[in-house]
C-alpha cells in the first residue's frame, strides 16, 4: 500500500486518488498528483463577476456601490480601479481608488475593463 501525501489545505490524512488528482474528502481540495502545493499556488485563478481571468495590472470596474468600511464614504457603481494587484485571502484585489487611496475589493464586486 502506498502513502498518500496530507491535505495542504487542511492537513487531513484521509486523502484518496481519483485519476491524476488527490482529493481530500474533509475539506473538498483537489490537487495534481504529479505536483506539490507550491505549484497549486501558481495556478491560482482569481475571476471577475462574468467569469473573466483577472491579472496583476488589469484595470476594472466596480459593478455595484461598496460601502468603505469606518468610513461614510461609498464607493460608486462604474468607478474604473486601474493597475490591481492579485493577492492571497478574502478580499483577493490589492488597489488604489482615485480619492480613497488604498484599499482591497473582492473579486466577485468588479468586471474587466
Amino acid at each position: 500500500m502506498s502513502h498518500l501525501p496530507d491535505c495542504p489545505a487542511c492537513h487531513s490524512v484521509y486523502t484518496y486518488e481519483d485519476g491524476s488528482l488527490y482529493i481530500c474528502p474533509e475539506c473538498s481540495h483537489e490537487w495534481p498528483q504529479q505536483g506539490g502545493a507550491e505549484e497549486q499556488e501558481d495556478l491560482r485563478v482569481v475571476k471577475d463577476a462574468n467569469g473573466n481571468v483577472l491579472a496583476d495590472g488589469d484595470t476594472v470596474t466596480v459593478i455595484k456601490d461598496l460601502k468603505v468600511k469606518g468610513s461614510s464614504s461609498v464607493v460608486k457603481i462604474g468607478t474604473r480601479v486601474k493597475n490591481i494587484r492579485l493577492v492571497e485571502g478574502d478580499h483577493d484585489i490589492d488597489c488604489k481608488i482615485d480619492g480613497f487611496g488604498a484599499m482591497q475589493l473582492k473579486s466577485q464586486y468588479v468586471k474587466k475593463a
